[in-house]
Protein backbone atom coordinates (compact mmCIF):
# COMPACT_ATOMS: atom_id res chain seq x y z
CA UNK A 1 0.00 0.00 0.00
CA UNK A 2 1.57 3.14 -0.55
CA UNK A 3 1.04 4.43 2.98
CA UNK A 4 -0.25 1.70 5.15
CA UNK A 5 -0.86 4.21 8.55
CA UNK A 6 -4.42 4.93 8.45
CA UNK A 7 -5.27 7.89 11.19
CA UNK A 8 -8.41 10.33 11.73
CA UNK A 9 -6.14 12.81 9.84
CA UNK A 10 -5.74 10.92 7.08
CA UNK A 11 -9.51 10.46 6.30
CA UNK A 12 -10.45 14.01 7.39
CA UNK A 13 -7.28 15.19 4.64
CA UNK A 14 -10.07 12.78 2.07
CA UNK A 15 -13.32 13.78 3.33
CA UNK A 16 -13.44 17.44 3.91
CA UNK A 17 -12.47 18.86 0.47
CA UNK A 18 -15.38 16.57 -0.69
CA UNK A 19 -17.68 17.89 1.76
CA UNK A 20 -16.87 21.41 1.05
CA UNK A 21 -16.84 21.02 -2.77
CA UNK A 22 -20.32 19.52 -2.64
CA UNK A 23 -21.49 22.63 -0.54
CA UNK A 24 -20.87 24.36 -3.84
CA UNK A 25 -22.78 22.52 -6.48
CA UNK A 26 -26.13 24.33 -5.38
CA UNK A 27 -24.71 27.22 -5.57
CA UNK A 28 -24.71 27.30 -9.75
CA UNK A 29 -27.90 26.35 -10.13
CA UNK A 30 -29.36 28.78 -7.67
CA UNK A 31 -27.27 31.54 -9.86
CA UNK A 32 -28.59 30.57 -12.84
CA UNK A 33 -32.00 30.62 -12.31
CA UNK A 34 -31.06 34.07 -10.72
CA UNK A 35 -29.57 35.56 -13.58
CA UNK A 36 -31.78 34.63 -16.47
CA UNK A 37 -34.59 35.42 -13.76
CA UNK A 38 -33.50 39.34 -14.02
CA UNK A 39 -34.04 39.51 -17.79
CA UNK A 40 -37.91 39.37 -16.46
CA UNK A 41 -39.76 36.79 -18.32
CA UNK A 42 -40.71 33.52 -17.21
CA UNK A 43 -40.02 31.26 -20.17
CA UNK A 44 -35.66 31.99 -19.68
CA UNK A 45 -36.10 30.41 -16.98
CA UNK A 46 -38.43 27.39 -18.06
CA UNK A 47 -35.61 27.20 -20.93
CA UNK A 48 -32.81 27.11 -18.20
CA UNK A 49 -34.58 24.51 -15.78
CA UNK A 50 -35.72 22.23 -18.59
CA UNK A 51 -32.86 22.20 -20.05
CA UNK A 52 -30.68 21.34 -17.50
CA UNK A 53 -32.60 18.39 -16.01
CA UNK A 54 -32.37 17.00 -19.84
CA UNK A 55 -28.61 17.11 -19.95
CA UNK A 56 -28.41 16.20 -16.59
CA UNK A 57 -30.10 12.75 -17.24
CA UNK A 58 -28.42 12.55 -19.92
CA UNK A 59 -24.95 12.78 -18.24
CA UNK A 60 -26.14 10.65 -15.28
CA UNK A 61 -26.36 7.93 -17.05
CA UNK A 62 -22.57 7.86 -17.27
CA UNK A 63 -22.24 8.61 -13.45
CA UNK A 64 -20.06 5.28 -13.29
CA UNK A 65 -17.32 6.49 -14.92
CA UNK A 66 -16.53 8.13 -11.52
CA UNK A 67 -17.09 5.11 -9.30
CA UNK A 68 -15.27 2.66 -11.50
CA UNK A 69 -12.28 4.79 -12.02
CA UNK A 70 -12.02 5.41 -8.07
CA UNK A 71 -12.51 1.41 -6.96
CA UNK A 72 -10.00 0.19 -9.90
CA UNK A 73 -7.33 3.20 -9.43
CA UNK A 74 -7.42 2.65 -5.77
CA UNK A 75 -6.15 -0.88 -6.28
CA UNK A 76 -3.81 -0.11 -8.72
CA UNK A 77 -2.25 2.74 -6.69
CA UNK A 78 -2.18 0.08 -3.63
CA UNK A 79 -0.56 -2.41 -5.44
CA UNK A 80 1.84 -0.59 -6.22
CA UNK A 81 1.31 -0.13 -10.32
CA UNK A 82 1.73 2.78 -11.51
CA UNK A 83 1.44 2.34 -14.70
CA UNK A 84 -1.85 0.96 -14.26
CA UNK A 85 -3.36 3.74 -12.19
CA UNK A 86 -2.40 5.63 -15.21
CA UNK A 87 -3.25 3.12 -17.63
CA UNK A 88 -7.15 3.47 -15.69
CA UNK A 89 -7.32 6.84 -16.31
CA UNK A 90 -6.89 6.67 -19.74
CA UNK A 91 -9.87 3.77 -20.29
CA UNK A 92 -12.00 5.82 -18.27
CA UNK A 93 -11.35 9.22 -20.51
CA UNK A 94 -11.59 7.36 -23.55
CA UNK A 95 -15.26 6.07 -22.75
CA UNK A 96 -15.98 10.02 -21.20
CA UNK A 97 -14.81 11.46 -24.97
CA UNK A 98 -16.98 8.82 -26.98
CA UNK A 99 -19.68 9.31 -25.24
CA UNK A 100 -19.28 12.96 -25.01
CA UNK A 101 -18.95 12.34 -28.93
CA UNK A 102 -21.95 10.05 -29.44
CA UNK A 103 -24.37 12.63 -27.29
CA UNK A 104 -23.33 15.31 -30.09
CA UNK A 105 -23.98 13.06 -32.89
CA UNK A 106 -27.04 12.00 -31.27
CA UNK A 107 -28.88 15.16 -30.17
CA UNK A 108 -31.70 15.77 -32.71
CA UNK A 109 -33.31 12.71 -31.47
CA UNK A 110 -32.40 12.54 -27.69
CA UNK A 111 -33.64 16.55 -27.56
CA UNK A 112 -36.86 15.23 -29.61
CA UNK A 113 -37.30 12.78 -27.29
CA UNK A 114 -36.59 14.73 -24.26
CA UNK A 115 -39.60 16.73 -24.93
CA UNK A 116 -41.87 14.17 -25.91
CA UNK A 117 -41.72 12.88 -22.95
CA UNK A 118 -41.88 16.65 -21.15
CA UNK A 119 -43.53 18.31 -23.18
CA UNK A 120 -43.53 22.61 -22.97
CA UNK A 121 -44.69 25.84 -24.54
CA UNK A 122 -43.52 26.62 -27.68
CA UNK A 123 -41.57 29.59 -26.33
CA UNK A 124 -39.73 27.65 -23.68
CA UNK A 125 -39.01 25.04 -26.27
CA UNK A 126 -37.50 27.14 -28.38
CA UNK A 127 -35.16 29.15 -26.34
CA UNK A 128 -34.54 25.34 -24.38
CA UNK A 129 -32.89 24.30 -27.63
CA UNK A 130 -30.99 27.31 -28.56
CA UNK A 131 -29.72 26.17 -24.56
CA UNK A 132 -29.16 22.67 -25.11
CA UNK A 133 -28.19 23.37 -28.72
CA UNK A 134 -24.76 24.65 -27.06
CA UNK A 135 -24.40 23.07 -24.41
CA UNK A 136 -24.30 19.67 -25.55
CA UNK A 137 -20.36 20.35 -27.38
CA UNK A 138 -19.66 20.43 -23.34
CA UNK A 139 -20.78 16.77 -23.31
CA UNK A 140 -17.14 15.03 -24.03
CA UNK A 141 -15.74 17.20 -21.03
CA UNK A 142 -18.72 16.93 -19.15
CA UNK A 143 -18.59 13.01 -18.80
CA UNK A 144 -14.60 12.89 -18.87
CA UNK A 145 -14.58 15.26 -15.70
CA UNK A 146 -16.14 11.93 -13.76
CA UNK A 147 -13.04 9.73 -14.68
CA UNK A 148 -10.72 12.58 -13.32
CA UNK A 149 -12.69 13.12 -10.51
CA UNK A 150 -12.73 9.21 -9.58
CA UNK A 151 -8.46 9.64 -10.37
CA UNK A 152 -8.28 12.67 -7.83
CA UNK A 153 -10.37 11.00 -5.09
CA UNK A 154 -8.46 7.31 -5.39
CA UNK A 155 -5.48 9.20 -5.11
CA UNK A 156 -6.31 10.93 -2.11
CA UNK A 157 -6.00 14.61 -3.95
CA UNK A 158 -9.29 15.35 -2.91
CA UNK A 159 -8.06 19.29 -2.28
CA UNK A 160 -7.87 19.02 -6.35
CA UNK A 161 -11.49 18.21 -6.45
CA UNK A 162 -12.30 21.49 -4.43
CA UNK A 163 -10.58 23.48 -6.40
CA UNK A 164 -11.96 22.02 -9.79
CA UNK A 165 -15.27 22.92 -8.46
CA UNK A 166 -14.45 26.61 -7.12
CA UNK A 167 -12.64 26.64 -10.37
CA UNK A 168 -15.85 26.01 -12.63
CA UNK A 169 -18.47 27.51 -10.30
CA UNK A 170 -17.03 30.32 -9.77
CA UNK A 171 -15.80 31.07 -13.89
CA UNK A 172 -19.53 30.06 -14.41
CA UNK A 173 -21.28 32.67 -12.50
CA UNK A 174 -18.79 35.27 -13.27
CA UNK A 175 -19.19 34.65 -16.77
CA UNK A 176 -23.18 34.51 -16.36
CA UNK A 177 -23.00 37.60 -15.00
CA UNK A 178 -21.43 39.45 -17.62
CA UNK A 179 -22.93 37.31 -20.67
CA UNK A 180 -26.32 37.38 -19.82
CA UNK A 181 -26.62 41.15 -17.76
CA UNK A 182 -23.37 42.58 -19.48
CA UNK A 183 -23.61 41.09 -23.06
CA UNK A 184 -27.57 40.61 -22.89
CA UNK A 185 -27.52 37.37 -24.52
CA UNK A 186 -29.91 35.76 -22.70
CA UNK A 187 -30.43 31.85 -22.52
CA UNK A 188 -27.50 31.71 -25.22
CA UNK A 189 -25.04 33.60 -22.57
CA UNK A 190 -25.96 30.95 -19.52
CA UNK A 191 -25.25 27.99 -22.20
CA UNK A 192 -22.22 29.78 -22.86
CA UNK A 193 -20.93 30.40 -20.05
CA UNK A 194 -21.40 26.57 -18.59
CA UNK A 195 -20.07 25.61 -22.02
CA UNK A 196 -17.27 27.74 -20.95
CA UNK A 197 -16.31 26.31 -17.42
CA UNK A 198 -17.05 23.01 -18.23
CA UNK A 199 -13.71 23.08 -21.00
CA UNK A 200 -11.61 25.05 -18.89
CA UNK A 201 -12.86 22.59 -15.96
CA UNK A 202 -11.42 19.72 -17.87
CA UNK A 203 -8.46 21.50 -18.79
CA UNK A 204 -7.66 22.15 -14.99
CA UNK A 205 -8.81 18.09 -14.58
CA UNK A 206 -5.85 17.11 -16.52
CA UNK A 207 -3.31 19.06 -15.10
CA UNK A 208 -4.01 17.91 -11.85
CA UNK A 209 -3.84 14.46 -12.95
CA UNK A 210 -0.74 15.02 -14.73
CA UNK A 211 0.72 12.65 -12.76
CA UNK A 212 -1.25 9.85 -14.47
CA UNK A 213 0.96 10.76 -17.72
CA UNK A 214 4.02 10.74 -16.32
CA UNK A 215 6.93 8.70 -17.78
CA UNK A 216 6.06 6.88 -21.08
CA UNK A 217 3.58 4.41 -19.89
CA UNK A 218 0.57 6.39 -20.75
CA UNK A 219 1.47 5.63 -24.46
CA UNK A 220 1.76 2.43 -23.64
CA UNK A 221 -1.27 1.02 -26.18
CA UNK A 222 -1.04 -2.59 -25.96
CA UNK A 223 -1.27 -2.04 -21.81
CA UNK A 224 -4.27 0.50 -22.22
CA UNK A 225 -6.18 -1.43 -24.84
CA UNK A 226 -5.25 -4.66 -22.88
CA UNK A 227 -8.32 -7.19 -23.15
CA UNK A 228 -8.59 -8.61 -19.15
CA UNK A 229 -8.19 -4.58 -17.69
CA UNK A 230 -10.73 -3.59 -20.39
CA UNK A 231 -13.42 -6.50 -19.65
CA UNK A 232 -13.24 -5.48 -15.72
CA UNK A 233 -13.62 -2.12 -16.33
CA UNK A 234 -16.75 -2.58 -18.56
CA UNK A 235 -17.72 -5.45 -16.32
CA UNK A 236 -17.65 -3.03 -13.41
CA UNK A 237 -19.31 -0.19 -14.53
CA UNK A 238 -22.63 -1.95 -15.44
CA UNK A 239 -23.23 -3.56 -12.38
CA UNK A 240 -22.81 0.35 -11.08
CA UNK A 241 -25.02 1.39 -13.73
CA UNK A 242 -27.20 -1.18 -13.30
CA UNK A 243 -27.22 -0.63 -9.73
CA UNK A 244 -27.75 3.28 -10.12
CA UNK A 245 -30.71 2.47 -11.89
CA UNK A 246 -32.97 0.99 -9.85
CA UNK A 247 -31.87 3.52 -6.76
CA UNK A 248 -33.15 6.59 -8.96
CA UNK A 249 -36.27 3.90 -9.81
CA UNK A 250 -36.76 3.58 -6.26
CA UNK A 251 -36.80 7.87 -5.53
CA UNK A 252 -39.01 7.95 -8.90
CA UNK A 253 -41.45 6.08 -7.64
CA UNK A 254 -41.40 7.67 -4.38
CA UNK A 255 -41.52 11.78 -6.37
CA UNK A 256 -44.94 9.99 -8.44
CA UNK A 257 -46.93 7.54 -5.42
CA UNK A 258 -46.49 11.53 -3.54
CA UNK A 259 -47.68 13.52 -6.17
CA UNK A 260 -50.74 10.79 -5.60
CA UNK A 261 -51.91 12.37 -2.24
CA UNK A 262 -52.45 16.07 -4.04
CA UNK A 263 -49.94 19.13 -4.16
CA UNK A 264 -49.82 19.90 -1.01
CA UNK A 265 -48.06 16.37 0.13
CA UNK A 266 -46.25 16.45 -3.34
CA UNK A 267 -44.61 20.00 -2.33
CA UNK A 268 -44.06 18.91 1.00
CA UNK A 269 -42.01 15.88 0.12
CA UNK A 270 -39.96 17.71 -2.36
CA UNK A 271 -38.99 20.16 0.33
CA UNK A 272 -37.76 17.41 2.78
CA UNK A 273 -36.10 15.42 -0.31
CA UNK A 274 -33.70 18.22 0.19
CA UNK A 275 -32.35 17.27 3.51
CA UNK A 276 -31.90 13.98 2.29
CA UNK A 277 -29.72 15.93 -0.68
CA UNK A 278 -28.03 17.88 2.20
CA UNK A 279 -27.46 14.09 3.91
CA UNK A 280 -25.74 13.47 0.68
CA UNK A 281 -23.39 15.95 0.23
CA UNK A 282 -21.99 15.89 3.73
CA UNK A 283 -21.67 12.10 4.13
CA UNK A 284 -20.31 11.33 0.36
CA UNK A 285 -17.29 12.76 2.00
CA UNK A 286 -16.11 9.84 4.37
CA UNK A 287 -17.64 7.52 1.72
CA UNK A 288 -15.21 8.42 -0.53
CA UNK A 289 -12.39 8.26 1.85
CA UNK A 290 -13.20 4.63 1.95
CA UNK A 291 -13.02 4.07 -1.72
CA UNK A 292 -9.50 5.28 -1.66
CA UNK A 293 -8.58 3.75 1.48
CA UNK A 294 -10.37 0.43 0.90
CA UNK A 295 -9.21 0.15 -2.49
CA UNK A 296 -5.63 0.57 -1.87
CA UNK A 297 -5.49 -2.06 0.98
CA UNK A 298 -7.56 -4.39 -1.61
CA UNK A 299 -4.95 -3.73 -3.73
CA UNK A 300 -1.70 -3.98 -1.35
CA UNK A 301 -3.99 -7.46 -0.30
CA UNK A 302 -3.52 -6.22 3.39
CA UNK A 303 -6.94 -7.17 4.99
CA UNK A 304 -6.19 -5.95 8.63
CA UNK A 305 -5.72 -2.48 6.61
CA UNK A 306 -9.37 -2.56 4.78
CA UNK A 307 -10.65 -3.23 8.16
CA UNK A 308 -8.89 -0.25 10.04
CA UNK A 309 -9.84 1.76 6.76
CA UNK A 310 -13.85 0.11 7.05
CA UNK A 311 -13.46 1.27 10.73
CA UNK A 312 -11.95 4.69 10.87
CA UNK A 313 -14.70 5.74 8.25
CA UNK A 314 -17.33 4.25 8.95
CA UNK A 315 -16.70 6.10 12.49
CA UNK A 316 -16.70 9.58 10.76
CA UNK A 317 -19.67 8.59 8.72
CA UNK A 318 -21.70 7.37 11.95
CA UNK A 319 -20.45 10.55 13.50
CA UNK A 320 -21.60 12.49 10.74
CA UNK A 321 -24.89 11.09 10.61
CA UNK A 322 -25.60 11.76 14.11
CA UNK A 323 -24.98 15.56 13.39
CA UNK A 324 -27.03 15.77 11.00
CA UNK A 325 -30.05 14.46 12.36
CA UNK A 326 -29.61 16.63 15.73
CA UNK A 327 -29.40 19.59 13.44
CA UNK A 328 -32.48 18.79 11.64
CA UNK A 329 -34.30 18.12 14.65
CA UNK A 330 -33.30 21.54 15.65
CA UNK A 331 -33.22 23.58 12.42
CA UNK A 332 -35.80 21.53 10.57
CA UNK A 333 -38.94 23.58 11.21
CA UNK A 334 -37.07 26.50 10.04
CA UNK A 335 -35.40 25.08 6.98
CA UNK A 336 -38.97 24.29 6.35
CA UNK A 337 -40.50 27.81 6.62
CA UNK A 338 -37.27 29.02 4.14
CA UNK A 339 -37.87 26.47 1.43
CA UNK A 340 -41.56 27.17 1.55
CA UNK A 341 -44.39 30.11 2.41
CA UNK A 342 -47.57 28.05 1.85
CA UNK A 343 -48.66 27.65 5.56
CA UNK A 344 -50.75 24.01 4.77
CA UNK A 345 -47.17 22.76 2.78
CA UNK A 346 -45.02 24.14 5.94
CA UNK A 347 -47.94 22.09 8.36
CA UNK A 348 -47.55 18.81 6.27
CA UNK A 349 -43.46 18.81 6.06
CA UNK A 350 -43.52 19.42 9.88
CA UNK A 351 -45.66 16.48 10.38
CA UNK A 352 -43.11 14.55 8.69
CA UNK A 353 -40.12 15.92 9.65
CA UNK A 354 -39.13 12.99 12.18
CA UNK A 355 -38.45 10.82 9.07
CA UNK A 356 -35.96 13.23 8.27
CA UNK A 357 -34.19 13.22 11.57
CA UNK A 358 -34.26 9.45 11.52
CA UNK A 359 -33.26 9.02 7.48
CA UNK A 360 -29.15 10.20 8.46
CA UNK A 361 -28.91 7.20 10.92
CA UNK A 362 -30.92 4.66 9.15
CA UNK A 363 -29.05 5.25 5.89
CA UNK A 364 -25.50 5.93 6.62
CA UNK A 365 -24.61 2.02 6.54
CA UNK A 366 -25.56 1.69 3.13
CA UNK A 367 -23.71 5.12 2.22
CA UNK A 368 -20.92 3.83 4.05
CA UNK A 369 -21.23 0.34 2.31
CA UNK A 370 -21.01 2.09 -0.84
CA UNK A 371 -17.76 3.13 -0.45
CA UNK A 372 -16.13 0.16 0.69
CA UNK A 373 -17.82 -1.55 -1.72
CA UNK A 374 -16.54 0.43 -4.79
CA UNK A 375 -12.96 0.56 -3.28
CA UNK A 376 -13.18 -3.23 -3.36
CA UNK A 377 -15.07 -3.37 -6.94
CA UNK A 378 -17.40 -5.38 -5.51
CA UNK A 379 -20.16 -4.62 -7.63
CA UNK A 380 -21.70 -7.20 -8.62
CA UNK A 381 -22.23 -7.71 -4.92
CA UNK A 382 -23.35 -4.27 -4.61
CA UNK A 383 -25.42 -4.97 -7.89
CA UNK A 384 -27.63 -8.06 -5.61
CA UNK A 385 -27.77 -5.92 -2.63
CA UNK A 386 -29.47 -3.36 -4.32
CA UNK A 387 -31.87 -5.59 -5.98
CA UNK A 388 -32.84 -7.33 -2.70
CA UNK A 389 -33.40 -4.12 -1.35
CA UNK A 390 -35.65 -2.81 -4.00
CA UNK A 391 -37.51 -5.76 -3.92
CA UNK A 392 -38.34 -5.19 -0.27
CA UNK A 393 -39.30 -1.93 -0.69
CA UNK A 394 -41.82 -2.95 -3.43
CA UNK A 395 -43.12 -4.62 -0.70
CA UNK A 396 -42.99 -2.10 2.03
CA UNK A 397 -44.79 0.14 -0.92
CA UNK A 398 -47.65 -2.27 -1.82
CA UNK A 399 -48.08 -2.31 2.46
CA UNK A 400 -47.26 0.91 4.43
CA UNK A 401 -48.81 3.57 2.01
CA UNK A 402 -52.33 2.19 2.31
CA UNK A 403 -52.19 1.79 5.52
CA UNK A 404 -50.68 4.75 6.84
CA UNK A 405 -50.60 7.61 3.63
CA UNK A 406 -47.98 9.48 3.22
CA UNK A 407 -46.31 8.29 6.38
CA UNK A 408 -46.21 4.83 4.84
CA UNK A 409 -44.18 6.54 1.89
CA UNK A 410 -41.62 7.71 3.76
CA UNK A 411 -41.89 4.51 6.45
CA UNK A 412 -40.95 2.45 2.94
CA UNK A 413 -38.07 4.50 1.99
CA UNK A 414 -36.53 4.14 5.40
CA UNK A 415 -37.22 -0.04 4.46
CA UNK A 416 -34.69 0.47 1.18
CA UNK A 417 -32.39 2.60 3.13
CA UNK A 418 -32.12 -0.03 6.04
CA UNK A 419 -32.14 -2.90 3.78
CA UNK A 420 -29.24 -1.52 1.52
CA UNK A 421 -26.93 -1.57 4.73
CA UNK A 422 -28.61 -4.68 6.11
CA UNK A 423 -27.21 -6.65 3.02
CA UNK A 424 -24.42 -5.06 1.76
CA UNK A 425 -23.10 -6.26 5.60
CA UNK A 426 -23.96 -9.53 4.66
CA UNK A 427 -21.66 -9.59 2.10
CA UNK A 428 -18.90 -7.59 4.02
CA UNK A 429 -16.69 -10.62 4.81
CA UNK A 430 -16.49 -11.25 1.53
CA UNK A 431 -14.85 -7.86 1.19
CA UNK A 432 -11.91 -8.62 3.28
CA UNK A 433 -11.52 -12.14 1.94
CA UNK A 434 -11.07 -10.16 -1.46
CA UNK A 435 -8.23 -8.50 0.03
CA UNK A 436 -6.54 -11.85 1.65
Amino acid sequence: MSDIRLTHRRVLAIALPIVLSNATVPLLGAVDTGVVGQLGQAAPIGAVGVGSVVLASIYWIFGFLRMGTSGMVAQARGAGDRAEVGAVLERALLIGLAAGLAAILLREPLFWAAFRLAPASPEVEHLARQYLGLRVFGAPATISLYAVTGWLIATERTRGVLALQLWMNGLNIVLDLWFVLGLGWGVRGVATATLTAEWTGLALGLWLCRGAFAGGAWADRARLLARAPLARMVRVNIDIMLRTVLLQAAFTAFTFLGAGYGDRVLAANQVLLQFLQITAFALDGFAFAAESLVGQAVGARAPGVLRRAAILTGQWGAGGAVALSAGFAVLGPHLIDLMATDPAVRETARGALPWVVAAPLVGVASWMFDGIFIGATMTREMLKAMAISVAGYVAALLILPPAMGNDGLWAALMVLNALRGLTMAAFYLQVERRAA
